[in-house]
């Protein structure tokens, strides 16, 4: 493997946590739904989902 390809997984590997983490301990008000939807999305589409739920919960 490349470094390039290293630092992406482990900047995937890093959002997918952050992600997990603040819809767990955060966000009171989601609905269990959601927040299984968030998790599931972040295991998949760590980075995007990341960058999604940063734009949508994070910047106000």
């Amino acid at each position: 493997m490349s470094l390039g390809t290293t630092m992406i997984g482990i900047l995937a590997v890093i959002a997918a946590i952050w992600v997990i983490y603040d819809v767990v301990t955060y966000n009171k008000g989601l609905s269990s739904l959601a927040k299984v939807l968030w998790i599931v999305f972040a295991i998949f589409f760590s980075i995007i989902t990341a960058i999604v739920y940063l734009l949508v919960y994070k910047v106000k």
